[in-house]
């Protein structure tokens, strides 16, 4: 019981794990990007629009990859390049690609709220090879898509480049005091720029996870506000992949949890406010984290 538990938490955080990760890098290179939400969502209607167009998994992974280190490039831009106020390019994003995408669905297959087509497959799932025989372990990471996987070793990597490279090192120093980096040479705007594409790249993965992981289909505004999880856990984990990781393990615990709940009859208005419960709870922890601390300091 304890297994499958487990098992479909590594599903449920690994969307928000993945945004979280790009939220991580954007954070680290000074740039606060709320555009998670847009990003993710971008990536769940191309992944499923490139499923019914070619049908190859794949391809459109790649695909919702793409598109969404395109639509990030305005806050790439806009935000790095040209000095614009990264929260409002944010929030437009968000606008427009809850918008676009309504639209798009209406427009291209003729359909409002939800996108089903028998060519929509999920993600398949395998085991890693070794790992299926071993105890309790094995039952909890083994049956997963590549896409779940490949969030753990990002977790692994980016904490090498952030803390165990010299291009981390220019890069954390870029976002803590840009003007002493430019001084050492680094071109902070081709930094950030290139972290922010980067970073919409990720969330066009963790939109794909989110249409085809579990399920495959898409739905109006599917992303259900798991951007702005990934926004807190950054917060939560001060930008450290494995402090986002921990908090990104207890938002997909009470979802999971919730679920289950669900299952037993408890109402689903009720259990699909779990997760946003805890992220309420953890905000407000975290603020008085900060209160506490300031008023120490005075």
């Amino acid at each position: 019981m304890i297994n499958m538990l487990l098992s479909q938490v590594l599903d449920l955080m690994t969307p928000v794990l993945l945004a979280a990760m790009a939220g991580a890098l954007c954070e680290r290179a000074g740039v606060f990007n709320i555009a998670l939400e847009g990003n993710m969502l971008v990536g769940a209607f191309v992944v499923v629009a490139a499923s019914v167009a070619f049908g190859s998994p794949a391809l459109a992974v790649l695909l919702a990859l793409i598109s969404a280190a395109i639509f990030a490039t305005p806050l790439a831009l806009g935000g790095a390049r040209f000095g614009g106020d990264p929260i409002v390019i944010g929030i437009g994003l968000n606008l427009l690609a809850s918008g676009l995408t309504t639209y798009l669905l209406s427009a291209l297959f003729g359909v409002t709220g939800t996108l089903v087509d028998p060519s929509v497959t999920a993600l398949p799932r395998f085991g890693i090879p070794g790992l299926a025989d071993v105890p309790v372990f094995g039952a909890i990471v083994g049956g997963h898509n590549a896409l779940v996987y490949l969030s753990w070793l990002l977790v692994i990597l980016v904490n090498i480049y952030l803390f165990r490279t010299r291009w981390g090192l220019r890069l954390r120093g870029i976002g803590e005091v840009p003007s002493a980096a430019a001084a050492m040479g680094a071109n902070v705007s081709r930094y950030q720029t290139a972290i922010v594409v980067f970073a919409g790249a990720l969330c066009g993965l963790a939109g794909a996870e989110l249409a085809l992981g579990s399920v495959a289909l898409f739905a109006e505004n599917m992303t259900a506000g798991r951007g702005w999880i990934a926004v807190v856990a950054v917060m939560l984990g001060r930008a450290h992949p494995l402090g986002i990781a921990l908090a990104c393990f207890g938002f997909g615990l009470a979802d999971a949890i919730g679920l289950r709940l669900q299952g037993q009859g408890l109402p689903n208005q009720i259990t699909d406010i779990a997760p946003y419960g805890i992220t309420l709870l953890a905000m407000v922890g975290l603020g008085l984290r900060t209160a506490a601390r300031k008023l120490k300091n005075t």
